[in-house]
C-alpha cells in the first residue's frame, strides 16, 4: 500500500536512528576503544572532537539538500554514506601514529550522518499533521538517543566480544534495517526551480535580520558559551579505567542506560522549561551538569562514583537538550524559522566540540578529577556571567520576543 500524504509520528524514530548510532559509536565506543589501542586522552578526545564538529557546518549543504534530489534519494545517499565509513573505519586498524587519517575517516563519516538528518527535518515539516508535530519532534529525540546507546552500547559490545569490524558490519546491517522506514512516507520532491545562490543570500539575510534584535543576538552568543556543553560526555569511556570500571559496565552504563535517562532528562527538561521560562531553566541545567561533575570529582574513584556520574550527567544534559532548544524557539520566532533554526543549532555544537578537546588535553596534563572540576567551574563562570547579562536585559525591558508572531 503506497503511502499516505501525512505519517504516524513514530516513523521520525526510525528514520533518525541509523544517525544516532553513527554518532554513538563515534561518541562512546570509539573513544574507549582507542584508549585500548594506546591513544592518549587528548589523543582521542581531538580525533572525536573533529569528528563531530560535523554538525557545525551541517546548515551549509542544506539548501543542495532542499534544491536537488529528493528527499527520500538524499536520506539513502546519508544511510549508504554513513554505513560505508562507518565499515570502512572499523576495518582500518587503530594506531597511534595513523591519528590524523582516523580524524579524516570520523568526520567524513559523522558528515554522512548529517545527511541523514536533513531530509528527516523536511519530512516532519511536510509529513506530519500540524497537530502532531510536537509528537514528532519527541520520536525525533527518542531516535537520535536510542541510536547513540545502541551504536555506543552494542557497538562496543561486539567490538570486544567480536571483532571491530563485525562492529562495523552488525552496526550497519541495524542502520539498513531501521532505514527501511522511509517507505513508509510519501517522498518529497526538491524545488529545482530555486537557485543555491539565492537561497543561500536568503539564508544570510534572514541571519542578520535576526542578530539585530538584542534578545536574539543574546540567545546566540549564549549557545556558543560552554555551559553543560557536555564534553566529558565523549571521554567518559576513554577514562573508565580511572574508576576501575569492567567493560561490561561501560557499555550498559553508556549505551541504553545512557540512553533512556537522558531521553527522561529531556521530557523533564521540557516540562521545566514551559513553567521556569527558557533562560532560567537553561542556566539552571547548566549548574545541574556541573553539580554532577563536582561531586563526581570530589567522590571516591570506584565504579559506583563512575555509574553515577555517567548516568546523573545523562540526566543533566537532556535537561540541557530540552532548555537549548527552547532557547533557539523563544528567540527565532516563525519567519525564516526552519534557516534560523539550522544555523543556531549548528552553531550550539561548538562548545561541545571545543570541550571535548579542551577536557582531553586537561587530562592528559593533570589527571581525570581536575578535568571535572575545570569544565564544571567554566560553566559556573559563564552561568553567573550569563544571569547578570539577563538581569540588566530585563531591567531594560529586553527581554521580549526577538520575532513578532
Amino acid at each position: 500500500m503506497p503511502p499516505t500524504l501525512y505519517t504516524r509520528p513514530y516513523n521520525i524514530f526510525f528514520l533518525v536512528v541509523p544517525s544516532g548510532i553513527s554518532q554513538g559509536f563515534a561518541t562512546i565506543a570509539l573513544p574507549y576503544l582507542l584508549a585500548h589501542a594506546g591513544f592518549s586522552v587528548a589523543q582521542t578526545a581531538s580525533i572525536v572532537a573533529v569528528g563531530v564538529s560535523a554538525n557545525l557546518w551541517r546548515f551549509l549543504w542544506g539548501p543542495i539538500a532542499d534544491l536537488t534530489l529528493s528527499l527520500r534519494k538524499w536520506f539513502w545517499v546519508g544511510i549508504f554514506s554513513s554505513v560505508a565509513c562507518l565499515i570502512f573505519f572499523c576495518v582500518t586498524p587503530f594506531k597511534p601514529k595513523e591519528d590524523i587519517f582516523l580524524t579524516i575517516m570520523l568526520f567524513i563519516s559523522q558528515v554522512a550522518a548529517t545527511f541523514i538528518l536533513l531530509p528527516v527535518g523536511s519530512f516532519m515539516a511536510n509529513r506530519i499533521e500540524e497537530g502532531h508535530k510536537g509528537r514528532a519532534a519527541g520520536w525525533y529525540q527518542a531516535g537520535n538517543l536510542g541510536g547513540m546507546g545502541l551504536g555506543g552500547g552494542a557497538g562496543l559490545w561486539l567490538a570486544e566480544h567480536v571483532s571491530i569490524p563485525m562492529a562495523g558490519i552488525g552496526m550497519g546491517v541495524i542502520s539498513l534495517l531501521f532505514a527501511l522506514a522511509v517507505f513508509r512516507i510519501k517522498d518529497l520532491e526538491s524545488s529545482k526551480e530555486k537557485k543555491i545562490s539565492d537561497e543561500l543570500l536568503n539564508m544570510g539575510s534572514n541571519i542578520v535580520s535576526m542578530i539585530k534584535i538584542p534578545i536574539a543576538l543574546f540567545a546566540i552568543i549564549l549557545i556558543c558559551l560552554p555551559i553543560g556543553a557536555g564534553g566529558v560526555t565523549n571521554v567518559w569511556s576513554a577514562i573508565a579505567v580511572d574508576w576501575k570500571v569492567e567493560l561490561g559496565t561501560v557499555v550498559q552504563v553508556n549505551g541504553i542506560l545512557n540512553g533512556i535517562v537522558s531521553a527522561l532528562g529531556c521530557v523533564a527538561g521540557g516540562i521545566i522549561a514551559d513553567r521556569w521560562g527558557v533562560f532560567k531553566s537553561y542556566l539552571g541545567a547548566g549548574l545541574i551538569c556541573s553539580a554532577v561533575l563536582l561531586i563526581v570529582a570530589f567522590s571516591p574513584f570506584v565504579a559506583g562514583g563512575y555509574i553515577f556520574g555517567v548516568l546523573g550527567y545523562a540526566f543533566a544534559l537532556g535537561l540541557m537538550n530540552a532548555a537549548f532548544s527552547a532557547v533557539l524557539l523563544y528567540a527565532i520566532g516563525k519567519k525564516s524559522a526552519a534557516t534560523k533554526y539550522s544555523m543556531l543549532s549548528s552553531l550550539g555544537n561548538l562548545p561541545v566540540v571545543l570541550m571535548t578537546w579542551f577536557d582531553g588535553k586537561v587530562h592528559d596534563m593533570y589527571n581525570s578529577k581536575i578535568m571535572l572540576i575545570a569544565e564544571a567551574m567554566i560553566a559556573v563562570f559563564f552561568v553567573v556571567l550569563a544571569g547578570i547579562v539577563i538581569s540588566r536585559m530585563r531591567v531594560k525591558g529586553l527581554l521580549l520576543r526577538a520575532v513578532p508572531l
